[in-house]
């Protein structure tokens, strides 16, 4: 998954220089947006509703395809009516060029649902087989349309397109099959069980589009007001912090089914995990530090401030991957409300000094704000944390002896062991 999207990103970078990476980082944002919005938070809920009891997953499989498909129509629809009416909104990005990311965005959801059953099923191995082929045939488009080719943004954005709808359908293949093993059958669209679902995914569905919005959403305005060049150059940076953010990620999303499948009231084995992961993610930032001045070199003379961008999100992206692990302690016990509560405020905040201060200050404003905001999010969980389970945050956030020691011998000590 690294290589293909680093890769990716290196080869755009070279072959379409700032202006291409910044009009392609538009497209994908703008989809992957559509994406979470239209999700409503069942590609959580799904997985933790299936992680509870598997005889549930045809019922669930099929409310959400179903689902996806109508909610990823109407969402692609509004996408490209907002193109045609307001294309300002979208910079130099063209309608047309919108319109074909935006009809695979259907796929894209139906993809997004069907990875959280591979995950609800512990299939992790077909998870993460199937996330890191499509990063590896994001690179090979890039490298057909650009380099083999010898052709531009559109060539590339309809091949990608054409590789999220194949997908999708992959991955239909692939769920109903695992649907039929169960042997358990329902009908196309369960009512009750669909209201479950979608009663708990609303909570998470705040959290979740809070944090793309976060992570994304200033990646337009830089482009909006200040243009596709220096968009470009900020999304190299934002695409680095992300890359950084896909460890704890991972780990986020492995914990997720455990603790909805066996809460832990004292939270012992989150705080485990949580321990870990901040040690090796402090390892990991500290080498992006001489890694970030290496941008310009890999990228090109063009994307030289993408360095100090990068440097500024470092702190911010270090305490938000933590906080992604600790809260899961929450996310498996039903996600209490000031969860969502705090996502909101964080958001709010986010918007409104991106707006106040991106016009004038550009995108290095925008890394600023973000690594703030970053930090915020994750001062709320962890403040939260502390009070609902009695736990010092040290006990949480270092490492203690034994768990160095089996670093060095794995065997001794799992992870995501007792």
């Amino acid at each position: 998954m690294l290589a293909g999207a680093l890769g990716t990103s290196i080869t755009v970078g070279r072959w379409l220089g700032a202006e291409g990476v910044g009009s392609l980082a538009v497209i994908n944002v703008t989809v992957a947006l559509g994406v979470q919005l239209g999700c409503f938070g069942l590609p959580s809920a799904n997985t933790y509703f299936i992680s509870r009891n598997r005889n549930d997953l045809a019922r669930i499989w099929s409310n959400a395809f179903f689902f996806a498909l109508v909610a990823g129509v109407l969402i692609a629809i509004l996408i490209v009516v907002t193109a045609r009416l307001r294309p300002s909104a979208f910079g130099q990005v063209t309608p047309w060029l919108i319109t074909i990311a935006a009809s695979s965005l259907p796929f894209q959801l139906i993809s997004l649902l069907g990875l959280n059953v591979f995950l609800a099923m512990g299939q992790i191995s077909r998870f993460n087989f199937t996330e890191a082929a499509y990063q590896l045939a994001l690179l090979v488009n890039a490298l057909v349309a650009l380099v083999a080719l010898r052709s531009g943004l559109q060539t590339l954005v309809s091949l990608n397109a054409g590789l999220a709808v194949a997908t999708g359908v992959i991955i239909v293949l692939v769920v109903r099959h695992v649907a039929k093993n169960i042997g358990e059958k329902s009908s196309w669209f369960d009512l009750t069980t669909f209201r479950k679902t979608l009663r708990y995914g609303l909570k998470f569905h705040i959290a979740v589009v809070s944090a793309i919005v976060i992570v994304r959403a200033d990646l337009l305005l830089v482009n909006h007001f200040r243009g596709p060049k220096e968009a470009g150059v900020y999304a190299v940076a934002g695409q680095m912090a992300n890359l950084l953010m896909l460890f704890p990620a991972v780990i986020a999303t492995l914990l997720f089914p455990r603790t909805s499948a066996d809460p832990d009231p004292q939270a012992r084995l989150t705080m485990r995990v949580t321990r870990h992961t901040a040690f090796i993610l402090l390892i990991v930032c500290l080498a992006a530090i001489p890694f970030s001045f290496a941008l310009p070199l890999i990228y090109g003379s063009a994307f030289e401030n993408s360095t100090l961008q990068l440097l500024i999100l470092l702190p911010g992206v270090y305490l938000f991957g933590i906080e992604s692990v600790l809260v899961q302690h929450f996310t498996g016990s039903g996600l209490p409300l000031p969860i969502p509560l705090f996502w909101i405020g964080v958001v709010i905040c986010n918007l409104a000094l991106n707006m106040m201060f991106i016009p004038t200050y550009g995108a290095k404003a925008a890394a600023i704000i973000s690594s703030f905001t970053y930090a915020l999010i994750f001062l709320l969980v962890a403040i939260y944390f502390r009070v609902k389970t009695g736990n010092n945050l040290l006990s949480a956030l270092v490492m203690q002896r034994e768990e160095m020691r089996a670093l060095i011998r794995p065997t001794r000590l799992g992870l995501f062991s007792e």
